[in-house]
């Protein structure tokens, strides 16, 4: 590996070069591995890595950027373009180098540009070198700093500066090279975490530190994994991926000055600007790395930052993970505020909407009265709500233990799929096969569904016992329930798969939904009428044609009930110091329990369908047969001869 240095200039020939002194060993010795997630949809993949660090002379000098000046009450004028290190030497914080594109509009136009930069040979792979010391501390920092082209994080912006710091007990580059490192620290955000040199989770190719820069935030981490950070000590908000797939780079080491120069090749330095366009908050361009604290106090810097960074657990015992329900939430509301920061009236009209359809979607019903007495009885959407909670609370002493049981059910399916799916090698790369992880998504997918549907079947017997006026015990429950267990898991499976192979089409995303609404009574129509599998699917149709709109809406809330109340109720814990593997069990605890509520939800609603459908008038059928398009989706005159169905 190559070292470029401010006080070594490369020769015509191996044997007229000067000797490297320890400055130079010791940088090149030490220069970083990065790990970056690796793009399987090039260029505009904003979920891997769309770039590298490398030099800021992919801007300096580029025609493509501006530099602008902030004029006060005037706004932004044009100043020059192309500017060189010459041109931005000195410049205080009024200035900005503006990039092609919008950092709130079409991203991938970097991610382009920057493609371009590295198939010209403009973009090379490099990390800037930095001696760092600090007064009334011994020894010195050698800091490595990455730059980046362009920010994809939920904080959007242009250019990026993260990078690393290794400390050394001694004043001599010589003998830093005997005793090595003490501690290091990889910079996340305004952040950092710090660790010893020898921690087992700081992983080495011979003296070369390998750091995990996260995707899009660049920020820099010691492994494969998911970080959720909460903000605090400036670890930024949001969820930082380093996992797999991964590729490695090998940036090539730029020794920098120890000073910031007004002249020379490292001029640019000399600038106090920012690297980026400007824009509002977060998405302001950043400045350079002098203008970082850790850059005059290292050591001081370092002593205030983090010792670990809080992972993503790898699986939940049951249910949607409390943590990754954070980075999708932290991500929409990031999504918000860009929103807001390109145009307010945009971001007025999404809420206005938002609450428009919330107020349609709660508002327009009859919450009471309520009757337990009577469960086979037609019920408003509001009364549905409100039974299947009351009859839960009055019950809770059977419910509860039975809805418990997902815990061994459903975690032990995810346990399973974990076994076969496996782990990763330092590299990111799996280590089991195509086959195994196959079988993992197979049960992830299929398994799992399978598993709730046990236990909410179980619920859904014990309701059925409750209206028949039978004994409906814990026991009674699951015993009745076993009677038709294999009818009931492979209805689940076939409803699961055909939804799935229709959705899959992306052209059928409509008729699997209409069929997810279709078919939510299949267990239903098995346990209470005894039907086959194949009449249960008939029956649970027949029941919804007509009054589907009805359906879904008690549908999709009772299953955004399930989906979404264990992650808000366990929400502001992410903001605590407990750890997220307790937050993610409590968040599953409370899933386990929603599926008895959902599952009386949904027999409160089967019921209440059977008594539409016995006062109402039976809802004709149409034709759906593709091949007589001028009877498509019409009612077929049954008298003139047509055909039904």
């Amino acid at each position: 590996m190559a070292i470029t240095s401010l006080f070594f200039v490369p020769a015509a020939s191996a044997a007229t070069q000067p000797p490297r002194s320890a400055l130079d060993r010791l940088v090149e010795d030490y220069s970083p591995v990065t790990m970056i997630r690796e793009q399987q949809d090039p260029p505009c993949e904003i979920t891997a890595e769309q770039y590298e660090p490398t030099s800021v002379d992919t801007v300096l000098g580029n025609p493509s950027v501006i530099l602008t000046r902030d004029v006060g009450g005037k706004g932004l004028t044009d100043v020059l373009r192309a500017p060189t290190a010459d041109d931005i030497a000195g410049l205080g914080d009024r200035y900005y180098l503006n990039l092609n594109g919008d950092p709130l509009g079409d991203t991938c136009e970097y991610a382009r540009d920057f493609e371009v930069l590295k198939d010209r040979g403009d973009a090379p792979v490099v990390t800037y070198a930095h001696i760092a010391r600090e007064r009334g501390h011994p020894g010195f920092a050698l800091q490595y700093w990455f730059y980046w082209y362009f920010n994809e994080f939920n904080d959007l912006h242009e250019s990026d500066w993260e990078g690393m710091q290794l400390s050394f007990d001694t004043d001599s580059p010589r003998q830093a090279l005997v005793d090595g490192p003490s501690r290091m620290i990889l910079f996340q955000h305004a952040g950092g975490e710090r660790a010893d040199w020898n921690d087992s989770k700081v992983q080495k190719d011979g003296s070369h530190p390998i750091v995990y820069p996260a995707a899009g935030s660049h920020a820099t981490f010691y492994g494969s994994a998911v970080y959720v950070e909460n903000g605090e000590r400036g670890s930024g908000l949001g969820c930082d991926n380093t996992s797999q797939p991964l590729r490695e780079l090998r940036p090539q080491p730029i020794l920098m000055p120890d000073r910031v120069p007004s002249r020379g090749e490292f001029k640019w330095l000399s600038f106090y600007g920012r690297w980026g366009e400007k824009q509002k908050g977060f998405n302001n361009g950043p400045t350079g790395p002098q203008t970082k604290t850790q850059w005059n106090q290292p050591f001081s810097w370092m002593e205030g930052q983090r010792s670990t960074s809080p992972r993503l657990p790898g699986g939940s015992v049951l249910g949607p993970q409390v943590a990754k329900a954070f980075c999708g939430t932290v991500g929409t509301v990031s999504g918000l505020i860009n929103l807001e920061a390109k145009s307010r009236l945009a971001a007025v009209v999404t809420l206005v909407l938002l609450a428009i359809l919330i107020v349609l979607f709660a508002g327009a019903t009859r919450w009471g009265p309520i009757d337990l007495t009577e469960l086979r009885a037609r019920r408003s959407f509001g009364q549905l709500v409100r039974t299947a909670r009351r009859l839960y609370g009055r019950h809770w002493l059977v419910v509860v233990p039975i809805t418990l049981t997902a815990v061994p059910i459903i975690g032990g399916t995810n346990l399973l799929a974990g076994e076969f799916a496996g782990g990763s090698n330092a590299g990111g790369v799996s280590d089991r096969s195509g086959i195994e992880l196959a079988i993992a998504d197979l049960i992830g997918q299929i398994g799992r569904p399978i598993a709730m549907a046990i236990v909410a079947a179980v619920v859904v017997t014990f309701v059925r016992l409750l209206a028949e006026g039978r004994p409906a015990g814990f026991v009674d429950s699951w015993r009745a329930m076993l009677q038709r267990f294999w009818r009931v898991v492979i209805a689940q499976l076939i409803a699961t798969l055909g939804v799935t192979l229709i959705f899959i089409t992306v052209i059928g995303i409509p008729f699997a939904i209409w069929k997810l609404v279709s078919w939510t009574f299949v267990q239903q129509e098995v346990l209470f009428t005894d039907k086959s599998i194949r009449e249960a699917f008939r029956g649970s149709s027949e029941l919804v044609r007509g009054r589907w709109w009805h359906t879904v809406r008690a549908v999709v809330f009772f299953n955004l009930v399930a989906i979404v109340t264990g992650p808000l109720l366990t929400f502001a814990l992410i903001f605590t110091s407990l750890s997220l593997i307790w937050i993610n069990l409590l968040g599953s605890l409370v899933f386990a329990l929603l599926i008895a509520y959902v599952a009386i939800g949904d027999t409160l609603l089967y019921f209440d369908l059977e008594a539409r459908a016995e006062a109402e008038p039976a809802k004709p059928r149409r034709s759906w047969r593709p091949w007589r398009p001028r009877k498509f989706g019409r009612v077929p005159d049954i008298a003139a001869g047509a055909p039904a169905g």
